[in-house]
C-alpha cells in the first residue's frame, strides 16, 4: 500500500537541512545564542569587575573553608586547645600564599599563573608538570566542592536518603557544564545572590557564634593552658609539634583555590593587574578571617564530630539551637555553605579549560582545546572536565575524606614551582628589577613555606590513598609528552615544505586580470602561508594542467585562546590573515594564472570555510574546492583527535550542498634516510 501523499510530503521535507536546523535550535536553547565578534565592546561585556571576579574565582578559596578548617580540627583529636595556633597557623599561611600570587599577577598579567611562571623560569618540563598538576587539581576542585555541597545539602536528611547523594552529585556536575557552556559572566551572575548569602549568613554565625561565648573566654583558656602542661608533660614538645603539624597539613584544602585569580587574569576588567590584585585581596583576606574564626567558634563551642553531618552544621545548631527559629536559620547557614560550594566548583570549569588551552598552544594537549565556542568558551577543555570529574566523583563514590586526601598533593605541587619560579624570574632579572631583593625573600618564604606543607601532605597521606594523585598526575605528564612528540615529529616532515618557499621558481609570467565568473575555477582553502599551502596549490596545478582559469584563495582568521584577548590582538590576527592570503595571491599571479582571496573572521574553521565557499560557487558556478589534509604512514586512532581532519568536515558538508570538493593528501612524518636514498638511486 502506498503511503499517503500528506505522510510522503512530510517525510520528504524531513531532510539533513532540517535536522541541523533543529539541532542548532536545541543548542542555542541550552547554551544561548550566538556571541559576535563584530561587537566593540565585547571583551568588555565578558570581562569581570573585582566583586565578580571574586564570586567566580574567588569562591573556591572561600568555600575551602567548609572542609579545610574541619578536617584539621578533627585531626587534633582530642587536642582541640591547639585550635587557635592552628587557626593563626592557617590564616597566616593564606595571606602568605596569596601575597606570592598577587606579585605573580603584577609580573605575568596575561594570566596562566603556575604553568606559566613554571614554564618561563625554569623550564617545559617544570612547566608540563605543574600545567598537570592544575588539571588533575582543578577536576578535584570540582568534585571535592560538590561532593562538600552534597554533604552539607544532606546534613539535614535522614540517613536512609544518603544512598541518593552519589546521583545528586552528578546531577549539580551536569548543570555547572551547560551552565559554563553559555559563559563565565553569565555563570557567575547566575551565581552571585548565593555567594553573597553565604557572606551574610556566615558573619551571622561567627558574629553570634564568638559574641555570645565572650564570657566563656577566661574559662576556655584556662582549660587550653591546663591542656597544653598536661600534653607538655606526657609527650613533650616534639609531641605537640607532631600533633600540630599533622593537624596543619589535613587542613591543606583550606587553601587551594589561591591561585585561581592568576590563573584566569584573562577574564578580568581593564586594567587587568589592579582588577587582578584587588579580587586576590578579597579572597585572601575573606578566607583568612571566616578560617580563624570557624576554629574559634569550634573550640568555644566544644564542636564534635557528629555521624551523617558536617562541623559546620553541628557548630550551627549548637549556636542557633535555643533560638525561636533556631533550625530555620542553621537550615539556611549551611544550605548557603552548600551552594557556594556549587559556585566554588566553577573555578575548575573557568581555569581549567584555561589552563589545557595555554597547554595546547604549546602543544602539550590536543590544539582542539585552544577553540572557543560560538558563546566564545572553552567547550571541549569544559566538557573534557566536566566528564571527567564526574568519572572520578563515580569511582570515589562522591566520599568528601577521600577526595581530600587527593586533592591538596597537586596544588602544592604547582605551588611550590611557582614560588621557585618566581625566585628565579627575580634572580634573573635583578637589573630590571629595582626591588628584586624584597620579592625573591618574599618568595623564599613561599617555597619554604609550601614545600614544607607538600612533603607534610604527601608523608601524611601517601598510604591512605595520595599515591593515586601522584600516579594520575605522573600519567597525565607522560601523555603530554606523547603528544608533544608527536607534534614535534610532525613540525619535522612539515619543514621540507617550508623549503618550498625558498626555492619557489620566478615565472615572469604575471597576470593582472581580473577573474573571469565563466571561468573554471580552483577554490583552494589555505591557513597562514606557508609550505603546506604552497604544495597543495602546486599540486592541483601539476595535476590539473592548464585546467583553472581562477584560483580563489580561502582563508579564515581562527579566534581562539592566543587571539582571544583584546581588540588589538583580533585587528593584529585579521591584517596577519591577509597578508598571508595575498603572498598566495601574489605566488598565482606570477605564474600566470589570475587570482584573488576571501577571508572571514570566526571561532569554528569549519562552518566559517563552509559558508565562504558556498558563496563563492554562487558566484563563480563552475569551481571546485581543494584542501590538503595530513596523512600518516601509520594511522592510529589518537590522530583525529590530535588533528582535527577539518578537511573532510568541510569536505562533507560541501558535497552534500553539491559543491566538488577534492582532499589532496599530504604526507607528514620526515622521510626515513634509507628510503630517500633508495629513492634517489631508482630516480624517483
Amino acid at each position: 500500500m502506498k503511503p499517503p501523499e500528506k505522510v510522503k510530503k512530510i517525510a520528504g521535507s524531513f531532510d539533513l537541512d532540517h535536522l541541523e536546523v533543529w539541532r542548532s535550535k536545541i543548542y542555542h536553547a541550552i547554551v544561548g545564542a550566538r556571541k559576535s565578534l563584530d561587537d566593540p565592546r565585547i571583551f568588555h561585556k565578558l570581562a569581570l569587575i573585582p566583586l565578580l571576579a571574586w564570586i567566580g574565582l574567588g569562591a573556591d578559596g572561600l568555600s575551602s573553608s567548609s572542609y579545610g578548617p574541619q578536617e584539621a580540627y578533627i585531626a587534633l583529636g582530642s587536642h582541640t586547645y591547639l585550635a587557635i595556633t592552628l587557626g593563626l597557623m592557617t590564616a597566616v599561611t593564606v595571606l602568605i600564599i596569596s601575597y606570592t600570587y598577587t606579585v605573580i599577577i603584577e609580573h605575568f598579567p596575561s594570566g596562566g599563573g603556575g604553568y606559566i611562571v613554571a614554564s618561563h623560569n625554569i623550564g617545559p618540563t617544570a612547566g608540563v608538570v605543574s600545567g598537570s598538576a592544575l588539571l588533575v587539581d582543578y577536576i578535584l576542585t570540582i568534585t571535592v566542592s560538590i561532593a562538600a555541597c552534597v554533604d552539607a545539602l544532606f546534613s539535614f536528611l535522614p540517613l536512609e536518603l544518603h544512598v541518593f547523594k552519589v546521583l545528586v552529585g552528578i546531577f549539580l556536575i551536569i548543570f555547572l557544564i551547560i551552565l559554563n557552556l553559555r559563559g563565565v559572566k553569565e555563570s557567575v551572575l547566575f551565581l552571585a545572590p548565593i555567594f553573597l548569602m553565604f557572606i551574610v549568613f556566615h558573619i551571622l554565625l561567627l558574629g553570634v557564634g564568638i559574641g555570645t561565648h565572650l564570657p566563656q573566654v577566661p574559662v576556655v583558656t584556662a582549660g587550653i593552658q591546663s591542656d597544653f602542661e598536661t600534653d607538655l608533660a606526657v609527650i613533650g614538645v616534639f609531641g605537640i609539634l607532631a600533633i600540630l603539624l599533622r593537624a596543619y597539613s589535613f587542613g591543606a584544602g583550606t587553601y587551594t583555590g589561591i591561585e585561581a585569580v592568576a590563573n584566569g587574569m584573562q577574564i578580568m576588567r581593564e586594567p587587568k593587574v589592579s582588577t587582578g590584585k584587588r579580587t586576590m585581596a578579597y579572597m585572601a583576606i575573606s578566607l583568612a578571617l571566616v578560617s580563624i574564626g570557624l576554629f574559634f567558634c569550634f573550640l568555644l563551642w566544644n564542636v564534635q564530630p557528629e555521624a551523617g553531618k558536617t562541623l559546620n552544621s553541628v557548630l550551627a545548631d549548637s549556636v542557633f539551637g535555643g533560638w525561636a527559629f533556631g533550625g530555620l536559620i542553621a537550615f539556611l547557614i549551611i544550605l548557603s555553605e552548600a551552594i557556594l560550594l556549587l559556585v566554588a566548583a566553577q573555578t575548575g570549569f573557568i581555569d581549567g579549560p584555561r589552563v589545557m588551552a595555554n597547554m595546547a598552544i604549546d602543544s602539550w594537549l590536543p590544539r582542539l582545546f585552544v577553540n572557543l565556542s560560538e558563546r566564545l568558551t572553552f567547550y571541549n577543555g569544559i566538557l573534557l572536565i566536566g566528564g571527567s570529574a564526574i568519572l572520578l566523583f563515580l569511582f570515589t563514590g562522591g566520599s568528601l575524606t577521600f577526595l581530600i586526601v587527593l586533592y591538596s598533593i597537586n596544588v602544592f605541587v604547582t605551588f611550590s614551582l611557582s614560588q621557585y619560579g618566581m625566585m628565579r624570574y627575580f634572580v634573573n632579572n635583578k637589573e630590571k628589577e629595582p626591588a628584586w631583593r624584597k620579592f625573591t625573600s618574599i618568595h623564599i618564604i613561599g617555597f619554604l613555606v609550601c614545600t614544607g606543607i607538600l612533603v607534610l601532605i604527601i608523608v601524611e597521606k601517601f598510604s591512605s590513598g595520595g599515591w593515586l594523585t601522584l600516579i594520575i598526575t605522573a600519567g597525565v605528564v607522560f601523555v603530554c609528552y606523547l603528544i608533544k612528540g608527536h607534534y614535534a615529529k610532525v613540525v619535522k616532515g612539515f619543514q621540507k615544505f617550508d623549503d618550498l618557499l625558498r626555492n619557489l621558481p620566478g615565472v615572469p609570467n604575471y597576470n593582472a586580470e581580473p577573474l573571469n565568473p565563466k571561468g573554471k575555477t580552483a577554490i583552494q582553502l589555505v591557513s597562514g602561508y606557508n609550505g603546506f599551502g604552497v604544495r597543495t596549490f602546486l599540486s592541483i596545478i601539476q595535476n590539473y594542467p592548464g585546467l583553472y582559469e581562477n584560483f580563489i584563495f580561502v582563508t579564515v582568521a581562527v579566534v581562539d585562546s592566543g587571539s582571544f584577548k583584546g581588540a588589538s590582538e583580533i585587528e593584529a590576527l585579521e591584517e596577519s590573515t591577509r597578508n598571508g592570503a595575498q603572498h598566495y595571491v601574489d605566488l598565482a599571479r606570477n605564474m600566470g594564472i589570475a587570482a584573488e582571496y576571501r577571508t572571514e573572521i570566526g571561532v569554528d574553521v569549519v562552518d566559517t570555510a563552509v559558508e565562504l565557499c558556498v558563496e563563492i560557487s554562487r558566484e563563480y558556478p563552475d569551481s571546485t574546492v581543494y584542501t590538503g589534509q595530513i596523512v600518516f604512514r601509520n594511522e592510529h586512532p589518537l590522530q583525529k583527535v590530535l588533528h582535527n581532519e577539518t578537511a573532510f568536515a568541510i569536505q562533507r558538508r560541501l558535497q552534500y550542498r553539491g559543491i566538488t570538493t577534492v582532499i589532496l593528501p599530504i604526507r607528514a612524518e620526515p622521510e626515513k634516510k634509507e628510503s630517500v636514498e633508495k629513492a634517489e638511486a631508482n630516480g624517483t
